[in-house]
């Protein structure tokens, strides 16, 4: 994992293997931003002009090497860009993503120092968590995995010795860590990480950070009712398993629950997935995953909210043994479900979780799952939907999103997407509806679980939990961590409502 600190030195003067500056575009061509001027002198004012001959724009996502001048106690200046210039500072998603892009470049290194224009506790915080996820590296399965991430990364501020900008580093080491925890539980092969074996290392986590864990087994399961999980799990070799994480604080005065599906890999079961749709499948867990991450998130940052997470863990495929299509099951809590299409099975395991969280009267329950394609569909690759029975809690969930850099848009749970569920002859519900609106139809079809007067959202991540295309910003090939920091963003603005 790499390295992160804060120094009040001047960047001329900071030994390290290179030294980040940002750049950015503007109307007469590239604008150096602050924390440049040291740099700039170093290179008798023609710091654009050397950039600019190099090909340089400013343009996001660019990154161009200088070898540094007399003057310069670093090796290398590396310039990244910001995109088009501000004159009253930049977006904290630009430096984060700024951030990242200069910790995926610098690849190898000992030690970078970030000049980018950092001066309050939230840009900090910014630089800080841009460069730990862009230095993300997976390579638990490779050799000879390629260049080590870069060692150590010095954010440059005026702010060292603050309380604010130390709480700053803290935050973004605990979820920088967290999320990269997250997207290697996400990226690991499944015959690696299977129900069994997630839920065991959520209980070395509960050890390492005081966090309460209960894990349900197939029997406890089987004892309980819990004929969703159960019905997807029922094809693998690997049974199921309802994973609770509990985070409680001594001054809270509110009560949260995060509900994540965990599905380890999913085949599709009897309604199998065609060749070209299950290869990265084993993703189909990072619901489980986010939730995870955040509940020890909340525990590091020690937030005044009590943080439930509820992992619903199982492995669909298709066997002998496995759930049939036609198939009734009878769900937690005693809803019978006729099974249309076994490929439709995380709205099955969720719905076991609503139950059973729902049964702890918390004050609002957040659901996340890479739920359905018809998200992806509406809304692309980087963008989850949100969906609520309570309006005000869909807009904090966006709102907090946003906030914190995470794209997500509010989508309607109409009220006829709902006939096509219920018209099942021989069951209280079937767990496919209409085609059209898919992504809608599964959100109504957990609703159908929750308690009444309970405040309820879905998270759909089905587009930005697994990212296939080339690396951008601070986000890598394969998992993303996505929803984490919006679920941790959440509860500290629960925790701060009702201090």
């Amino acid at each position: 994992m790499t390295a992160l600190s804060v120094s009040t030195s001047a960047a001329a003067s900071l030994r390290a293997d290179a030294l980040v500056v940002g750049v950015a575009k503007g109307p007469k061509g590239i604008v150096l931003a602050a924390g440049t001027d040291a740099v700039n002198e170093a290179f008798e004012g023609k710091l654009a002009e050397v950039l600019t001959t190099l090909g340089a724009t400013g343009a996001e996502g660019e990154a161009v090497k200088v070898p540094a001048p007399a003057g310069v106690k670093a090796a290398l200046v590396l310039a990244v860009g910001l995109g088009e210039a501000a004159e009253e500072g930049y977006g904290l998603e630009a430096l984060r993503r700024a951030a990242g892009v200069a910790a995926r470049t610098l690849a190898g290194a000992k030690k970078a120092a970030l000049a980018l224009p950092a001066e309050s506790a939230a840009e900090i915080e910014a630089v800080a968590l841009g460069g730990l996820l862009g230095s993300y590296s997976f390579g638990t399965y490779k050799g000879e995995s390629g260049k080590e991430p870069v060692g150590e990364l010095v954010v440059l501020a005026p702010r060292k010795g603050s309380k604010d900008a130390k709480a700053a580093v803290e935050r973004a080491v605990a979820l920088g860590e967290e999320m990269n925890r997250a997207r290697d539980l996400v990226n690991t092969a499944p015959n690696d990480l299977n129900p069994k074996s997630f839920a065991a290392i959520v209980q070395a986590a509960g050890k390492e950070h005081g966090l309460k864990v209960e894990v349900l087994d197939e029997k406890a399961l089987t004892k309980g009712g819990f004929g969703g999980l159960l019905g997807v799990g029922n094809g693998s070799a690997n049974p199921p398993r309802l994973v609770k994480v509990a985070y409680t604080h001594p001054k809270a005065k509110a009560t949260l629950a995060f509900i994540g599906k965990g599905i380890t890999y999913d085949s599709g079961g009897i309604s199998l997935k065609p060749a070209g749709h299950n290869e990265t499948m084993k993703c189909d867990m990072a619901g489980a995953a986010a939730v995870f991450a955040a509940v020890v998130t909340a525990k590091r940052l020690g937030l005044a909210v009590n943080v439930t997470g509820w992992l619903a863990l199982a492995e669909n495929m298709p066997s002998g043994s496995a759930t049939r299509p036609g198939d009734v099951l009878r769900m937690y809590g005693g809803k019978t479900v006729e099974v249309l299409n076994t490929d439709a099975e995380g709205r099955l395991v969720l719905a076991d979780a609503i139950v059973r969280a729902g049964e702890e009267n918390p004050d609002a329950i957040v659901d996340v799952a890479t739920l359905t394609g018809a998200m992806v569909l509406a809304l692309g690759n980087r963008t989850f939907g949100v969906m609520s029975n309570n309006d005000e809690l869909r807009e904090t969930l966006h709102t907090v999103a946003g906030e914190v850099g995470e794209q997500s848009w509010p989508m309607p749970l109409p009220a006829e997407l709902r006939k096509g569920m219920t018209e099942s002859t021989i069951a209280d519900l079937a767990n496919m509806g209409e085609r059209m609106g898919g992504g809608l139809v599964a959100g109504l079809f957990l609703k159908e679980f929750v308690a009444e007067g309970t405040d309820w959202a879905h998270l759909d991540i089905a587009g930005p939990a697994f990212h296939e295309g080339a690396p951008f910003g601070y986000t890598p090939k394969g998992g993303t961590a996505s929803a984490v920091r919006t679920l941790v963003a959440y509860a500290e603005r629960t925790a701060a409502a009702k201090a």
